[in-house]
């Protein structure tokens, strides 16, 4: 290797697409999982309109974030390299070659911010160089390569820690996790239903990043995330330009439009320039119209695939995929996976086992409470007394029959205005009110922190489970007869309770 001079390397990143998993990276990824280090490797910052790549960026949550820099040389080329134009090379002890991506984060910080939020520490990751051999090193290399700022090569887990606590001394007045990665990496940031934010797991980031096959099969829990990693994936598809047009099919109107509000909000809040007419978001009946008004066929008012399509070309998208594909009819499965043969196609659907996603979000911390008596006294007795208590976001899901009898009963002795959910109506339609009424076909994509489940039996088990999980603090199942649909609901319940 032969390098007249270190002046490049001040000025340029590398141009390597992917960090190589060396030694010292798979130590420091050792290391992560025994401390409060968080280890991110060739990721993107998107800014505006731009793309940042970093290749190794570790989070330390009490000192701030560390940025590392690879390189091969050796002690027998570093003795041999002309360093008379390296010296004349300014340099500060905060910064080597990530000084531009250091200005980057910062920048991202101070937009969404308004301040620097946290330190930012550049070291060098020595393969090939241990630390008695930069001893040996001419003092003007020793000063433009800080000995505090490099990894050496025979450094173990404890050497490495060692020199990282070595940046500055632990702080608790930085922001938590969440709040440092989640404005950095927009694709790895979830926002909640009450715009707080949080960081996707690892397995949530490995869907992410992962390039989409030509069928891909998102599966998971309900509750998991499924819809939220669909809109991250499709905003980074069309920020690496890997694909000019996405579909996203939501099974209702007004679940269409509360995805449409999730995504402008989403890139409103990264601060990303990005053509939203390139993510369109419809229902399965208006791919189907659509195509049907191409071949000169009547439009259709429920899911029927017309024989004709499966026998016409159609390019939709570039990447189309499918929420809640488990919920469909077969036959518009098959019809997707005939209209995408030469496009990319994503199926999302709900596993209970082996699914790519397997933790349930929403159940960590919330109470369940499953109430034998009269249904209609105990769901006005709840309400009332959560009504009482302030609280916010209360959603019972009914039949009509349950649903009008509670209005009128609710009219006569409590002030709250109820609304009522149409999913075939458009949100902007819609009556959002802290108390909210809606049936088991009308919740899909529906967030609250209260649900109020009645007339369980005789209801579907995927609508069920879908509603279930659908409460961030509290459910109530209230009912006046034993079922099947109750006791396998109860069951399934007691079984996560174990595990």
């Amino acid at each position: 290797m032969n390098i007249p001079s270190l002046t490049s390397f001040f000025k340029k990143t590398s141009t390597q697409l992917t960090t190589l998993d060396t030694i010292l990276i798979k130590r420091l990824k050792n290391l992560s999982k025994e401390s409060n280090l968080i280890v991110l490797k060739d990721v993107n910052i998107y800014h505006h309109a731009s793309v940042y790549k970093i290749g190794l960026i570790v989070l330390d949550s009490l000192r701030g974030l560390y940025l590392f820099e690879s390189k091969e040389w050796t002690y027998g080329v570093l003795k041999k390299a002309d360093i008379q134009k390296a010296q004349k090379q300014e340099n500060s002890n905060d910064t080597l070659a990530y000084e531009n991506t250091q200005n980057i984060i910062k920048q991202k910080f101070n937009a969404l911010t308004n301040n620097d939020c946290v330190p930012i520490f550049n070291y060098l990751l020595m393969e090939n160089l241990n630390a008695d051999e930069y001893e040996h090193l001419n003092d003007s290399f020793k000063s433009l390569l800080p000995q505090e700022k490099i990894i050496f090569s025979d450094f173990n887990e404890a050497d490495i820690l060692k020199k990282l606590h070595n940046s500055c001394q632990e702080s608790n007045d930085l922001p938590c996790i969440d709040d440092i990665l989640g404005p950095l990496f927009i694709q790895y940031s979830i926002l909640g239903h009450e715009g707080d934010m949080h960081l996707c797991s690892d397995e949530q980031r490995a869907f992410i990043d992962k390039p989409l096959k030509p069928i891909t099969h998102l599966t998971g829990l309900h509750g998991s995330g499924k819809s939220n990693l669909l809109l991250l994936k499709s905003i980074v598809e069309i920020l690496d330009k890997k694909s000019k047009k996405i579909i996203i099919l939501k099974a209702t109107v007004l679940a269409c439009d509360i995805l449409k509000k999730k995504i402008l909000t989403i890139t409103e809040h990264a601060i990303i320039d990005i053509d939203l007419s390139s993510i369109e978001i419809i229902t399965p009946l208006e791919l189907l119209n659509r195509h049907l008004l191409k071949v000169a066929k009547e439009s259709v008012s429920h899911i029927k695939v017309h024989p004709i399509l499966m026998k016409k070309t159609y390019h939709a998208a570039d990447t189309l995929m499918c929420d809640d594909s488990d919920q469909l009819p077969f036959e518009f499965i098959e019809y997707l996976n005939h209209i995408q043969k030469k496009s990319t196609l994503v199926l999302v659907s709900t596993l209970n086992c082996n699914a790519n996603l397997s933790k349930n979000f929403r159940i960590l911390n919330r109470k369940v409470n499953f109430y034998k008596t009269n249904p209609h006294a105990k769901a006005l007795h709840l309400i009332s007394t959560l009504l009482a208590k302030k609280v916010k976001n209360i959603l019972i899901v009914s039949n009509s029959m349950s649903r009008e009898k509670l209005k009128d009963d609710l009219h006569s002795f409590i002030e709250e205005v109820p609304g009522f959910i149409n999913s075939s109506t458009a949100l902007i339609n819609q009556n959002f009110n802290n108390l909210l009424f809606c049936s088991y076909s009308d919740i899909n994509e529906l967030n609250t922190n209260h649900i109020i489940l009645m007339d369980l039996c005789f209801t579907s088990e995927n609508e069920i489970e879908y509603a279930f999980n659908l409460a961030h603090t509290s459910v109530d199942v209230v009912y006046e007869e034993e079922c099947k649909e109750i006791n396998e609901l109860r069951n399934r319940y007691e079984q996560c309770q174990k595990e």
